[in-house]
């Protein structure tokens, strides 16, 4: 996947069958179903693929235990179902994580028992694994460092975990492989029109300064918290659809929970479950829930949600974390379909497609585990929009770039599937290449190669942030890190010191909003 190459098909191709803007989950997995089906499609995404929402997630693959309190069982039922493709489709992606809920009132036990039960019921054949009563000796075995006062037991089940934005990349991948021009960095400046109908975009390529004006049958609003944005670009007075709703996330020492088992407290005061969950060696504990008056690229995290994360910690926890054991602070926005609630914690996450009087097709809504049937969905409405030769989506079967199973999820570089065996070849012509770009982290020099000819990685941070995931795991380090990433990267890419100055500079000022506040002085 290289991005000259990309700049070159866009060129070639006088009118495409679907033009898609924005590239995070949704975007990318309408590329990969429109492109398997056979249709000519070109996605364009602002800024780098799942910079915005889609890198910033609990990392989790599943059913939504807390859409089964609220009772909503058709999208516990949808989400179960995509758990399970999405685990057979992307193996060396996602993995079978198993959750503890610690019970410490006497109802808790046969409440949060049948109602796992239910969960188990509903996933079908597509389960990973029954659930399960604990002990309150079992239960601290699971989770060691859960608080034991008053514990009485748990419940434990299942659910799936992946690497959000290493996903995202294999999307991008998979698109490209079915034949999608994919770019990062091309901003969508306005609609082409004819008849007052869109028929295409002018896009601006925010590297190299080019303008195109490209032609399509199609046009998908694929930009999560950015929807209504796009749809006042298309109509001035076009009604908001979404409601931004912030959520942070805290990264710590696994120390923190050591164990293969994450933590879910099913109850908090703004009505969202807690969790904590091993990854990448760390802890990543979140999330909260606060409604935004608007969008943002790079939400920071308010002072009250950190401390909300925090006390929970410690009420559940038996070593209580301070700020300066946070190693990363991350914040994404859900763009969550607007109803009249007062509360963003009670919106659905089912997804919503629109069609403007311009014939401008909007999808917004749903999350991550649900990606793969928002794209079907939103390439049926554009082939019946532009009247398209109907092909049947073929993702419920379609194997993700880099597929391979008996994946070992603790060893290095397994996210890369079947990419591996490039990078270790690397690694066999430059030895230097095996070197650790910091000693705290695993992330090796071959990884910074291996982005830039085939991830289309274009900056520190699409390195730093996106394919690897440094600054997620450990901001300080990945602040440190900077210049060798940029020395390395500005060899490969001939580019000059100015060029370096000005990525490291840019860098450590975005960087420094993942650290707590305490760390910032």
């Amino acid at each position: 996947m290289q991005r000259e190459r990309m700049k070159e098909q866009l060129k070639a191709t006088p009118e495409w069958d679907i033009c898609i803007i924005g590239g995070g989950a949704t975007g990318l997995g309408i590329a990969v179903d429109a492109a398997s089906r056979g249709y000519s499609t070109v996605l364009f995404e602002r800024y780098d693929f799942a910079k915005g929402t889609s890198s910033r997630s609990t990392k989790l693959v599943h059913g939504g235990v807390r859409y089964l309190q609220q009772g909503n069982i058709k999208l516990v039922l949808d989400a179960l179902y995509e758990r399970g493709i999405f685990m057979r489709n992307a193996p060396h992606l996602v993995r079978n994580l198993s959750f503890v809920i610690p019970n410490y009132e006497w109802w808790e036990y046969p409440f949060y028992g049948i109602g796992l039960k239910a969960y188990d019921w509903m996933a079908g054949s597509l389960g990973l694994g029954p659930s399960t009563f604990l002990s309150v000796e079992e239960t601290m075995k699971a989770a060691p460092t859960l608080d034991p006062e008053g514990l009485r037991g748990g419940v434990m089940y299942h659910d799936g975990q992946f690497d959000d934005t290493r996903m995202a990349i294999h999307l991008a991948m998979t698109a490209a492989d079915h034949g999608a021009t994919v770019l990062n960095y091309f901003n969508v400046e306005e609609f082409l029109k004819s008849d007052n109908a869109v028929c295409g975009v002018r896009v601006t390529d925010t590297i190299d300064a080019e303008t195109f004006e490209i032609k399509a049958k199609a046009v998908i609003n694929a930009t999560g918290v950015f929807t209504d944005s796009i749809l006042r670009m298309d109509d001035a007075k076009a009604e908001s659809i979404v409601t931004p709703s912030q959520g942070i996330h805290l990264v710590f020492d696994a120390s923190f929970l050591p164990s293969d088992t994450a933590i879910m407290i099913p109850r908090t005061e703004d009505g969202r479950v807690l969790f904590a969950v091993p990854w990448h060696n760390r802890i990543i504990v979140g999330t909260t829930d606060t409604p935004m008056p608007e969008a943002s690229v790079e939400p920071i995290a308010l002072a009250e949600e950190i401390d909300f994360v925090m006390e929970h910690m410690r009420d559940y926890l038996t070593k209580e974390p301070t700020y300066e054991d946070i190693k990363t602070v991350f914040c994404g926005l859900r763009p969550l379909v607007k109803h009249n609630h007062k509360s963003t914690a009670a919106l659905s996450r089912e997804h919503l497609i629109t069609i403007s009087e311009s014939g401008l097709i909007s999808i917004t809504g749903g999350k991550w585990t649900t990606y793969r049937k928002m794209a079907e969905d939103a390439v049926d409405v554009a082939i019946q929009k532009a009247n398209l030769p109907s092909v049947k989506s073929k993702t419920n079967e379609l194997h993700i770039h880099g597929y391979l199973t008996g994946v070992d999820f603790n060893s290095p570089l397994y996210y890369y599937g079947t990419d591996k065996e490039y990078i270790d070849q690397l690694i066999v012509e430059i030895i230097d290449l095996s070197e650790k770009i910091c000693p705290e982290l695993p992330y090796i020099k071959a990884e910074i190669i291996w982005a830039i000819h085939h991830e289309m990685c274009m900056t520190i941070e699409d390195l730093l942030a996106r394919r690897t995931r440094m600054l997620f795991l450990d901001a300080k380090a990945s602040i440190e890190s900077a210049p060798l990433v940029a020395g390395i990267m500005a060899k490969e890419m001939g580019k000059n010191n100015e060029w370096i100055q000005q990525q490291v500079e840019e860098y450590i000022m975005m960087a420094k909003n993942y650290l707590p506040v305490s760390k910032q002085t």
